[in-house]
């Protein structure tokens, strides 16, 4: 029998723990990442740019690169500046727009890209994509992985508790997505790759099943691992797959629909993620979501993130437009407006508001 295997797309350094930063330059220079210290660090004017100060001193050999926002502008901007500066790694130092602005610069200039997070918004932190605005509201562009990933819990502690709460709901709704995936296999014969599946699903499971919460070490180390998992798992199957399914598409409608009022991602998508698996009649898993989000203090109804519920309606019935091509619960069902009303009369009934 023949060995067959694959080279799956990863990190080489993955550090979850308290002090990580501390180590930032040795970790990089024993991984062989940067040896020199020759580094261009994005960082962003909160949370990156205190902890430059902090880490400059450590870090002597490195450019310091400040990010206003996270556009496509910002990103090609990022790669003219490094570019030609024989810099070793590019360093995303900040949030989830100063990663993937990082992200996206360094796959333009051609260097590896260290993903230093300072909250745990969503699973964008290692994943081989990056969200971007642009002029026609928001892309994604593809891009290689982090070639190494650091979550200091410390400085996750420091980041306002909403931020990670939404990574919460960003990592359980792989379940959702989960199922999506293997509905449009039963339907339409899409293939679903069994290990970017089990890898999102257990990353899902882990958050959603652990006791803890956001002031633990312990969960924090779940949810950082779950976060990695997904970006991993995305990277098997080469697109998103893995972790959107009609829950991000709901949450993609929120964002076009409603520019200057949308939520944090991973609220958004959580609350997609217990309606979704309310409409393909799983009554069960559904509670479990809303429990888990409610215990976490993340929303479950439309109106704890300041829409109505026909604003939600909405949202619904405009999602799969958002994601053409994709095969989820929503394509699947194609309710009408006044179905959709229904079914979001039941969920809110069935979650008792």
């Amino acid at each position: 029998m023949p060995v067959l295997t694959r080279l799956i797309p990863s990190p080489v350094v993955v550090d979850i723990s308290r002090g990580a930063l501390d180590d930032l330059a040795g970790v990089l220079a024993d991984q062989r990442i940067s040896a020199s210290g020759k580094l261009a660090i994005a960082v962003s004017g909160g949370s990156g740019q205190a902890l430059s100060e902090k880490l400059a001193p450590v870090l002597p050999g490195a450019d310091w690169y400040p990010v206003a926002d996270g556009t496509i502008d910002s990103a090609v901007q990022l790669a003219d500046d490094i570019k030609g500066k024989r810099y070793d790694a590019v360093v995303g130092l900040g949030g989830g727009k100063i990663i993937d602005v990082a992200k996206y610069a360094a796959a333009r200039v051609g260097l590896p890209m260290v993903a230093v997070a300072t909250n745990l918004s969503h699973d964008g932190i290692c994943s081989p994509v990056s969200i971007l605005d642009n002029d026609n509201g928001r892309g994604s562009y593809g891009v290689p992985t982090p070639i190494a990933m650091v979550i200091d819990l410390d400085v996750i502690r420091e980041a306002p508790v909403r931020f990670v709460r939404s990574g919460i709901g960003d990592a359980i709704s792989n379940i959702s997505a989960i199922a999506d995936w293997e509905l449009s296999h039963q339907v339409n014969g899409e293939p679903v790759d069994g290990l970017a599946a089990a890898m999102a699903r257990t990353a899902g499971e882990s958050v959603l099943r652990h006791p803890g919460g956001v002031g633990d070490d312990e969960f924090l180390t779940v949810l950082s691992e779950a976060l990695v998992l997904s970006g991993i798992a995305m990277s098997i199957s080469g697109d998103t797959r893995p972790s959107s399914g009609a829950c991000h598409e709901i949450s993609h409608a929120f964002d076009l629909l409603y520019p200057k009022r949308s939520a944090l991602h991973g609220e958004q998508v959580g609350l997609g993620a217990a309606f979704a698996m309310h409409l393909r009649g799983a009554a069960e898993q559904s509670g479990l979501f809303t429990e888990v989000l409610r215990r976490h203090g993340l929303p479950v109804l439309p109106q704890e993130i300041g829409f109505s519920a026909d604003e939600f309606v909405r949202a619904v019935a405009y999602a799969p437009q958002t994601r053409p091509g994709r095969f989820t619960i929503l394509e699947h069902l194609n309710l009408s407006t006044a179905q959709i009303k229904d079914a979001y009369a039941d969920y809110a009934k069935a979650i008792g508001s």
